[in-house]
């Protein structure tokens, strides 16, 4: 099967940066589109960002400008470049796939396990 392996997360000072990565690995034909949720205490799951396979992004208001994602499609990776972190953005950030494993040939939606991003002095 298909695991996403994430890594980057950690303490922050406000105004500071982080990068997220998250690995797509296993048996995989193929991966879509990719991007990053967050999770905040108390909070339902937002979408952070979002990149599709040909390159084309997206993101939530409160981080444009601020949050880029890209990714390397040889590698099936995705990473999350968050610069000028506010307190506002501390949750837990899970990675997304959707991807076709060769087992089945079939699109699956695919989450990892999160990382922890805290902002605080």
């Amino acid at each position: 099967q298909v695991q996403l392996v994430e890594s980057g997360g950690g303490l922050v000072q406000p105004g500071g940066s982080l990068r997220l990565s998250c690995a797509a690995s296993g048996s995989i034909f193929s991966i879509y589109n990719m991007g990053w949720y967050r999770q905040a205490p108390g909070k339902q799951r937002e979408l952070v960002a979002a990149i599709a396979s040909g390159g084309s992004t997206n993101y939530a208001d409160s981080v444009k400008g601020r949050f880029t994602i890209s990714r390397d499609n040889a590698k099936n990776t995705v990473y999350l470049q968050m610069n000028s972190l506010k307190p506002e953005d501390t949750a837990v950030y899970y990675c997304n796939a959707h991807g076709v494993p060769i087992a089945t040939k079939t699109l699956e939606n695919y989450w990892g396990q999160g990382t922890q991003v805290t902002v605080s002095l």
